[in-house]
């Protein structure tokens, strides 16, 4: 039995996953230059020595590894640098305007807020990415004197600011991506391999969030691997969760299909989780694939030895691998099939071309997500919280006359 306070933990761990975020940018301007003519008591015609502004600020990306969320800026819809200073007189230089440093988690995509093209993506730690480049300042009138013109009585102003509403996008990076239909087995075999703790029930959609965990392998060495929530047919048309979490496995270098052993045709549902992979980013079907028949536990030896020895399963021409999580039966055999494919060549470099992303279904997307958050909210608040309540306390000081 949850408490209250567990619940609402509960709540908030789900929320703090935010994958996605939409802000307002823009660097700074740079500082006009100075129009200045040089007065000193003893030299009546000094000249100009107007100076130079200043800089803008620029707003740039950095790519933290110790971050896992774009939490920190859901909140922030106003992002900007500082503007350059004015130059002075006697050539004095305006002041450089503050860059604009914005820590995202490695793996961070961005797009344009309004068109939806792809604009950049930071995949390394103290990887930078220049978003919006300052404007240069304004040269003083100091630089325009010629013979013919000695006394000139203007200046350059500064450049303007650059200004872009731009939506972020995490995609997680790992090794391995679990793909699957809902109570498939991938949260109760990542809990299994790694250290994880997603959370597991006999319900759809236990999983709400991606859920990453390290995979320890033999001799100290290691993986990530990455549990998104499950699939079903017609996920590409909006269905169950639909496909918000798919560009979660973008990165991943191999893609890990589970289907129980217990489904009516594994055939059938492997091809239908391909054809949803496929809706969403063909290049995805170019990832190294292997899959994984779950649950064997749940059937009896007789069956196991005939779905092992199934041609039709053979002719897939895929690595296939039988296991139980919940028994441990074939985990170490499934750990070293990943880590042969990891470690094979073709699947050392991973490249993806991000695709201009459709604004409005994305944002129609995150508005019905933040909703059911809201909606899940007042659910536990009012109707599911199992504690007693003793108002016999509260008798007396005037709620109850």
């Amino acid at each position: 039995m949850f408490s209250c306070r567990s619940c609402v933990l509960l709540i908030i761990m789900a929320a703090n996953f935010i994958d996605y975020v939409k802000i307002y940018c823009r660097s700074g301007k740079g500082g006009a230059g100075c129009m200045h003519l040089h007065r000193a008591k003893y030299l009546p015609k000094g000249g100009p020595d107007g100076g130079d502004g200043g800089k803008g600020g620029s707003v740039i990306l950095r790519g933290n590894r110790n971050l896992w969320t774009l939490l920190h800026l859901k909140y922030q819809k106003h992002i900007m640098a500082t503007d350059g200073g004015k130059g002075g007189q006697s050539r004095s230089f305006g002041k450089d305007g503050e860059d604009k440093i914005i820590e995202v988690p490695c793996g961070t995509v961005v797009y344009d807020g309004e068109t939806g093209e792809f604009i950049c993506e930071v995949k390394e730690h103290d990887e930078r990415v220049v978003l919006l480049k300052g404007g240069r300042g304004g040269l003083g009138n100091w630089h325009f004197r010629t013979s013919t013109n000695q006394a000139p009585r203007y200046a350059q102003p500064g450049e303007p600011a650059q200004e872009r509403t731009v939506i972020m996008q995490l995609k997680v990076l790992a090794d391995v991506g679990l793909v699957g239909f809902p109570n498939a087995g991938k949260s109760t075999l990542l809990s299994v391999v790694s250290a994880a703790k997603p959370e597991i029930a006999d319900y759809p959609f236990t999983t709400l969030t991606p859920q990453l965990g390290i995979v320890s392998y033999r001799d100290g060495r290691s993986f990530c691997m990455a549990d998104i929530p499950g699939i079903i047919e017609g996920a590409s048309e909006g269905k169950g969760l639909g496909l918000r979490f798919l560009r979660h496995i973008e990165r991943n270098a191999v893609l890990l299909f589970m289907v129980p052993a217990t489904s009516e045709d594994i055939i059938k549902e492997y091809k239908i989780l391909l054809h949803e992979l496929e809706q969403y980013n063909p290049e995805l079907l170019t990832k190294a694939r292997i899959l994984a028949v779950t649950k064997i536990d749940a059937i009896d030896t007789k069956e196991l030895k005939k779905l092992q020895a199934s041609k039709k399963l053979q002719k897939l021409e895929l690595p296939l691998v039988f296991i139980s999580s919940v028994a441990g039966m074939g985990i170490d055999e499934l750990k070293d099939v990943l880590w042969e494919e990891l470690n094979k060549e073709q699947n050392q470099v991973i490249e993806i071309s991000h695709a201009p992303i459709d604004v409005t279904v994305v944002e129609r997307e995150n508005d019905q997500m933040v909703n059911d958050q809201m909606v899940n909210e007042e659910t536990i608040y009012l109707n599911e919280v199992e504690e007693e309540w003793d108002l016999d306390k509260y008798k007396g000081i005037g709620w109850d006359e």
